[in-house]
């Protein structure tokens, strides 16, 4: 199972269950020397290390992305420029603009409208009797919020959940020429629409407490230039639109898989955040994170030369038996729950409450209204390593 190991050629069967491999790995050789000479991390301490250390384990992607999508495209000055893929002080100064608009007492504004969303989501899906739990629910949760975070007209949001999945295709460990050209395709859209967006928010700024867009262009200290603001506000989407789709998918998915942990949380409903951070642990949406190290350093018998591309493996660090008991059970009420799911340190994601809001009014409700909710086949699950999601997935409504 671990005999070449290698994410650009994935074995049969991986992306429906990858985690069998991830033990193997984890138990076998933890720190893996890849092909390509870089290193492939799966046990829980040794993520967990690099996240904390900054200094180390840098999270630029200059160096990686060049190859991967030419210096002078689209793809190459997003993913380079934006909040996630980049170091202190630039990662901290736009971190700061960002993160005061995305906390519990921020958010709260949002809940009565989310609420509503959701509510006419299940209406509509109890009025045809059947219901498609990604496109026509999990999918479309995300892409309103973002627009609301970024008070982007309602006529105008039609487009933003494709582009977010085409650009965000475009970080898989092999990218084709298709979804390289999506990519593009893509930025060049939501570049355009945010050209005019950014241009009509100077000249008529919104309130800086609730909109993001206006606390980026008022950040203090040295201001983002309209390159900077264009590239975080595209990330703004893509980090808060597929990570969560996966999030509210995968919990619909696994309550049904664990018929037993669905009734207990029914029975049961102050449960629901832990159950959240379960689901996160269990299935978490984003399996896979990157680093480069700025110097010599070693992690476990492993010596590892500066400019070493490391991947840390998320998803088998989340079901590592040294950090979690009982790690391949699902267990609705599992406490504490230290999960890496928001990776952490520095980088800890910006959007984690947010995405945690988000999943307790869209399951609660789901879970009050369909509480005995099938499974209408076997979902699809979405062909991506990094990712950890479906496509689709029919339910029928009982």
């Amino acid at each position: 199972m671990t005999d070449g190991f290698d994410l650009r050629h994935l074995p049969p069967g991986f992306y429906d269950d990858p985690f069998p491999v991830y033990r193997a790995l984890r138990e076998q050789t933890p720190v893996r020397r890849m092909p390509d000479d870089s290193v492939f991390l799966t046990r829980y301490a040794d993520i967990s290390a690099v996240y904390h250390d900054a200094e180390t384990f840098s999270s630029d992607k200059k160096r990686e992305f060049a190859p991967k999508y030419g210096a002078d495209s689209r793809l190459f000055r997003h993913h380079t420029t934006s909040l996630v893929f980049n170091d202190a002080p630039y990662h901290t100064r736009v971190r700061r603009s960002i993160l005061g608009a995305l906390i519990p007492k921020a958010l709260h504004r949002l809940e009565p409208k989310l609420e509503t969303l959701v509510a006419r989501l299940l209406d509509h899906a109890e009025a045809n009797g059947r219901l498609e739990a990604i496109g026509e629910f999990a999918g479309a949760i995300p892409v309103e919020v973002i627009g609301d975070l970024l008070d982007i007209p309602d006529e105008d949001r039609a487009p933003l959940r494709d582009w977010s999945l085409a650009i965000l295709g475009a970080l898989e460990p092999v990218l084709s020429a298709e979804a390289k050209a999506q990519g593009e395709a893509a930025l060049a859209g939501f570049h355009a629409y945010l050209s005019k967006l950014i241009a009509e928010r100077r000249a008529a700024p919104g309130d800086a407490e609730t909109d993001v867009l206006t606390r980026l262009i008022q950040s203090e200290g040295e201001p983002l230039n309209e390159m900077e603001l264009a590239e975080n506000c595209v990330f703004l989407l893509n980090a808060g639109h597929e990570t969560t789709t996966n999030l509210i998918g995968n919990a619909i998915e696994l309550l049904a898989r664990f018929p037993g942990e669905r009734a207990r949380l029914i029975a049961q409903p102050d449960l629901l955040r832990y159950a959240i951070e379960e689901v996160l642990r269990y299935e978490s949406s984003n399996q896979l994170g990157n680093r480069v190290t700025t110097r010599e350093t070693k992690i476990g018998d492993e010596t590892l030369a500066a400019g070493t591309f490391v991947t840390l493996c998320i998803g088998a660090a989340n079901r590592d038996p040294k950090a979690f008991d009982d790690p391949e059970q699902f267990d609705i009420s599992r406490h504490p729950n230290r999960h890496l799911a928001f990776a952490a340190g520095p980088h800890k994601c910006a959007g984690m409450y947010l995405a945690r809001m988000e999943a307790r009014i869209a399951l609660g409700a789901f879970l009050k209204r369909l509480p005995d909710y099938a499974l209408d086949g076997k979902p699809v699950r979405s062909r991506r390593a990094r990712f950890r999601g479906f496509t689709e997935m029919k339910i029928r409504l009982r």
